[in-house]
């Protein structure tokens, strides 16, 4: 199939707020709720999911840290040694140990992470119709990343868009649309369901290992991601979670006073648990020679009360 640069269509601010309306879950699961779309997994669906582990095998869906600044990566992790070998033995003496440190900020381009619930606010309201106010210097006093402290288990389903053009990733600026998931899928004999954690694909990992770092702002070169009509579908299905590549974001794209609208209606309108920045090239490579494309998945975000984020290191069981 040709590959062309799909553009997004534009969204107006009234027909922005329509859709942010239309998928929005404040008060489906009570007005106290802080798991959102994650409430759509049961046990059924983890016990369902167990059923497709068939070889044993386990594949990372994490990026390494990265320590090393760059255009995507302003404010690198931090990581450096504060117990080593090389020193004198202590005077207790046996045995010796080694250890490090390690600082990070939990969001950003270049480190894989899973967002709380209160990341992210639309027009002061956070998700279930939550002032910003239970976000503070201190910390969240609501909906922080403890929500998730017992993992994210269940269907994962790897919809490979750049597979589906026969390229190695979408260029910046290509906005996927409903009909390209659904090719997607009918090209991989899959499709989302009820309580799936979806794997969306763009190769974005790829081109950045393969082409170096890039300035993927608005500022910048842009990237490839979703167009917020797609958010419909999710919504439709009832997808549990969004593990994409990049953010999940089109850069750049055209929606009247809205720069990051994925973000606002996943986290902020539908309360679905989301992460950025995963990579999907070593998992790629054992699904096509497995012939599949559903597995468990197995996520852990770190036990932080008060967070809005964690880094995490997602697995892929087949």
């Amino acid at each position: 199939m040709d590959y062309k640069v799909h553009a997004p269509a534009s969204l107006s601010r009234a027909e922005f707020e329509d859709l942010f309306r239309s998928v929005c879950n404040w008060g489906r699961w009570g007005e106290a709720d802080e798991r959102g779309t994650l409430n759509y997994i049961t046990p059924e669906h983890v016990r369902a999911a167990a059923q497709l582990v068939r070889s044993g095998q386990s594949v990372t869906l994490s990026l390494p840290l990265n320590t090393v600044a760059g255009p995507d990566n302003p404010r690198p992790s931090i990581h450096h040694m504060v117990k080593m070998f090389d020193l004198p033995l202590p005077a207790r003496g046996e045995p010796r140990f080694a250890g490090d440190y390690l600082g990070t900020e939990i969001h950003g381009d270049s480190r894989t992470h899973i967002d709380a619930l209160c990341h992210v606010a639309y027009k002061g309201q956070i998700y279930n119709n939550r002032p910003t106010s239970i976000v503070t210097s201190r910390g969240a006093a609501r909906q922080d990343i403890t929500a998730y402290v017992n993992g994210i288990v269940g269907r994962g389903v790897l919809l490979d868009l750049p597979r589906l053009y026969g390229v190695k990733w979408l260029e910046p600026g290509h906005a996927v649309t409903v009909d390209e998931l659904e090719r997607a899928e009918k090209a991989q004999g899959v499709r989302l369901r009820e309580g799936d954690i979806f794997l969306f694909r763009t190769g974005h990992s790829r081109r950045r290992r393969e082409l170096g770092a890039w300035d993927n702002s608005y500022e910048g070169d842009g990237q490839a991601g979703l167009h917020p009509s797609t958010m419909t579908l999710l919504h439709e299905r009832k997808v549990a979670a969004f593990f994409p590549d990049g953010d999940g974001e089109t850069v750049p794209i055209d929606v009247e006073g809205v720069a990051y609208p994925i973000h606002a209606l996943q986290i902020a309108a539908m309360g679905m648990a989301c992460a950025d920045s995963l990579q999907f090239e070593d998992l790629v490579e054992v699904a096509e020679r497995q012939g599949r494309w559903e597995f468990m998945v197995v996520a852990c975000p770190l036990f932080l009360p008060g967070g809005t984020g964690s880094p995490f290191n997602p697995l892929a069981i087949l």
